[in-house]
């Protein structure tokens, strides 16, 4: 019997310096990928492990000093240690470095440059992050047997980066049929939208009032303005509009942005018949274990 469940599988991180926030060696079962987690204070001590001599692909991560979004830069080294350390020279923004290399060093620079533009395609499209590349790379010609193994390895990747800490490549998943809408009315507005087990996502074609009110905090102002820079909403007449579905990491976030004020999402977003987020997640964690 065919199933759209995924199945189960593990992440081991290995904490190499003993240290929560040193650095990290990320390994998945089954799969012949590493990934390396350094944050720049310890950058010229580990360049000396055998990973950075491998051919990879890396995201320089540091916050944004335009918007509250993380501010990224995507690229690829053959190996990698040559190109982190021309960045840690003549990039400042960087706080921790982010790269996934081969165990067996199956890569080579025809896939990592895949790799890189491929990462950098998802990243753009996802608009979750302030993209430092301000060019597109274009795919290398790769075989169509060369094609999949890469777009495996990148899948794998992708689920790695959430769990250390970086989402910025995944658009929001489409609401599930038993998800339930949520909607928002109010200052002739209207915004619908449904939890994930992410956050809060905000539908397409979702209106958000254009005026804030002066008591609006500096974090929802500025996430209305990084939103605004980066296409996702779009003013139209008196009115701003989404023009794509978009993943808030709270419900009250998603509210403060729509009603252009601090606002508690669990009361304000409330099902057609009247029930509050809050009246849903009380009734639902009441139910019967099934």
């Amino acid at each position: 019997m065919k199933t759209d469940k995924r199945r189960g599988f593990s992440i081991r991180i290995f904490l190499a310096d003993g240290q929560p926030d040193g650095l990290k060696i990320v390994e998945k079962s089954n799969w012949t990928g590493c990934g390396v987690v350094c944050p720049r204070p310890l950058f010229s001590e580990a360049k000396g492990r055998r990973e950075f001599t491998r051919t990879g692909v890396y995201v320089l991560v540091g916050p944004s000093e335009k918007s509250d979004l993380p501010q990224i830069y995507i690229g690829e080294g053959d190996p990698i240690r040559p190109r982190l350390e021309q960045h840690a020279s003549k990039k400042d923004f960087w706080t921790t470095v982010i790269f996934f290399t081969s165990k067996d060093e199956n890569l080579n620079k025809a896939h990592v440059q895949f790799l890189e533009a491929r990462l950098i395609e998802l990243a753009s499209d996802a608009k979750r992050c302030e993209l430092e590349n301000s060019n597109k790379p274009q795919l290398p010609s790769l075989s169509e047997a060369d094609s999949a193994e890469v777009e495996g390895f990148l899948d794998e990747m992708l689920l790695c980066f959430p769990v250390i800490g970086l989402s910025i490549f995944e658009k929001p998943t489409q609401r599930a049929s038993q998800a339930k809408e949520f909607v928002i009315t109010a200052k002739g507005v209207r915004a619908t939208g449904y939890e994930t087990a992410q956050g809060f996502v905000v539908s397409i074609g979702s209106e958000a009032v254009a005026d804030e009110v002066p008591s609006i905090s500096s974090y929802l102002s500025e996430i209305r303005k990084s939103l605004l820079l980066s296409g996702i909403l779009k003013r139209e007449s008196n009115r701003f509009v989404f023009i794509q579905d978009y993943l808030f990491n709270s419900p009250s976030t998603a509210a403060g942005v729509v009603l252009a004020r601090s606002a508690n999402g669990r009361t304000e977003w409330q099902t057609k018949d009247g029930r509050s987020l809050k009246e849903v997640q009380e009734a639902e964690a009441k139910s019967p274990v099934q």
